[in-house]
């Protein structure tokens, strides 16, 4: 992206959305906001800029993470706090994500509970291999994203709004998610498949409810959480497995749309809170798997996130707009892995390619083999109460006491 795009109000910066006819020396009548007590609209809207949705649109609600913008040009911008995006809305307009909308002068999001996609799944199809081995996760996404990254193996879903694309969805309760992931014998729920934060209203609501009923909340997530996300989630996120997209700018600005020191604090944010961390970075032929660049990487989640952070390398299949790529050769796979050994990481793996996969967990201090696995299932597990049988070395992770194989 070059500095056109980056400038509040480009072409870029918004997706599309319905004009809206703005008259700041509008009349205002009275009542205006009446299904809103105690709040009143800003200064010249009038009824047919508002929302809310209707009852028969429950999926237009409220957004949470949103604060006024004094733009003298457009009254009534409000900017979206909820991704490092930071979008500024006039009345009317969609974020870059093409779920979060000014209505009026407030923030409102578009997808609450408008579920594309819903499926139990290998807690290691997350990735996680730390985080309850073995376990199940129920794994819950809306539309939309704040990325267009031209590689997206989801883009029917993260990118339907830039390619006119309609997903079939279905209305779904925050209870209706914990329901179904008790039914089905999960342990977790993932928000994933497309950025948790861009339906992070529904997602949080979820994530509170399912806390309650004893389950744990997964984010796979692009790492482009603020701050004020972050500390609204951080009391029910157990464990993020962020996406580590290269370890340069201009991959992020070329090729996704964003930037990469977002990714690299909201890392050490939710580090600093606790919350249970996995990296994954998919090589792509020629645009980001140059051996120095990989090291810059490695060394960077070896010093600031820590050596027993897991890190997933896994092979790009071609797909969206990089159709044309051929996927990433194993060779490039095994010499990313060994590089990450080289600068002191201890839990690397390879995934998404069988003949050089990776997915054996091996005791951080003396080698021995803890857990094996197959298929995104464990088939072995050698731990006692967490540790090495060899060495008493903890594991580090999350849920690592009891094993998972029926004996």
């Amino acid at each position: 992206m070059g500095d056109e795009s980056d400038r509040p109000g480009s072409r870029e910066t918004f997706t599309k959305a319905p004009a809206v006819t703005f008259d700041p020396d509008a009349a205002r009548p009275d009542p205006i906001r009446a299904h809103f007590p105690g709040e009143e609209p800003p200064e010249g809207l009038r009824a047919g800029d508002l929302g809310p949705a209707g009852e028969s649109e429950p999926n237009i609600r409220r957004a949470l993470l949103d604060e006024p913008y004094d733009d003298p040009l457009a009254p009534s911008s409000v900017r979206c706090v909820a991704c490092a995006h930071r979008c500024v809305l006039r009345p009317g307009r969609i974020g870059i994500c093409g779920v979060r909308q000014n209505r009026g002068g407030w923030l409102y999001t578009l997808v609450y509970g408008q579920v594309v996609a819903s499926k139990v799944e290998p807690i290691e199809k997350k990735p996680f291999y730390h985080f309850l081995p073995g376990s199940t996760a129920f794994s819950v996404a809306t539309a939309g994203c704040n990325f267009h990254c031209a590689f997206c193996q989801n883009w029917a879903i993260s990118q339907a709004h830039r390619e006119g694309v309609v997903p079939e969805s279905r209305q779904v309760a925050p209870e209706q998610v914990v329901e179904e992931a008790v039914a089905a014998g999960a342990r977790s729920v993932a928000y994933t498949y497309v950025e948790p934060t861009v339906f992070i209203e529904f997602a949080f609501d979820s994530m509170v409810r399912a806390q309650a009923a004893g389950l744990r909340n997964v984010f796979v997530t692009n790492g482009y959480e603020t701050p004020e996300a972050i500390e609204l989630v951080a009391p029910y996120l157990d464990a993020a497995n962020v996406d580590l997209k290269a370890a340069n700018d201009h991959f992020y600005r070329r090729v996704c749309g964003a930037r990469w020191e977002p990714v690299r604090e909201a890392v050490l944010e939710m580090r600093r809170r606790g919350i249970w961390l996995e990296l994954t970075t998919l090589l792509i032929p020629g645009l980001n798997d140059n051996a120095r660049e990989l090291r810059a990487m490695a060394e960077w989640i070896a010093t600031a996130v820590g050596p027993e952070t897991p890190w997933h390398l896994t092979r790009f299949q071609p797909a969206y707009r990089l159709s044309e790529l051929r996927e990433t050769p194993a060779a490039t796979l095994v010499k990313a892995a060994a590089i990450g050994r080289e600068v002191g990481l201890r839990h690397v793996y390879v995934g998404n390619a069988p003949e050089v996969e990776a997915a054996t967990t091996s005791c951080a201090r003396c080698g021995e083999r803890l857990i094996a696995r197959a298929d995104y299932a464990v088939t072995e597990w050698r731990l006692v109460a967490g540790r090495c049988p060899r060495c008493k070395h903890a594991l580090t992770g999350v849920g690592l006491e009891d094993s998972p194989l029926v004996c």
